[in-house]
């Protein structure tokens, strides 16, 4: 296999994570609405925790480095939040 044949696979598997990534975006939406419902705030530790936890994990299954997971999972999760914020008209409040 030629290295722009596996460069071009790289790049269909960079596009599925970016939209992977706005899916789980439209996702932070719709549990802020669930959130305002509820009276619950936008930062949940024990949630964050669980999932730092299982990326871990499954980063471990996959042999990948496990803290760069989490620390993608980090961005991502933060990311989620920051939309949550915004949803609920919080802004970028902490």
């Amino acid at each position: 296999m030629s290295i722009e044949k596996v460069r071009a696979e790289i790049s269909g598997v960079d596009r599925e994570i970016i939209r992977l990534i706005a899916k789980r975006q439209q996702l932070a939406e719709k549990i802020v609405a669930i959130k305002i419902q509820k009276g619950l705030p936008v930062h949940d530790e024990v949630r964050t925790a669980k999932v730092l936890d299982m990326v871990f994990d499954q980063a471990v299954e996959c042999k990948i480095d496990p803290v760069a997971v989490q620390e993608i999972f980090r961005r991502l999760i933060a990311m989620s939040e920051e939309r949550q914020r915004e949803y609920s008209g919080e802004g970028n409040l902490p």
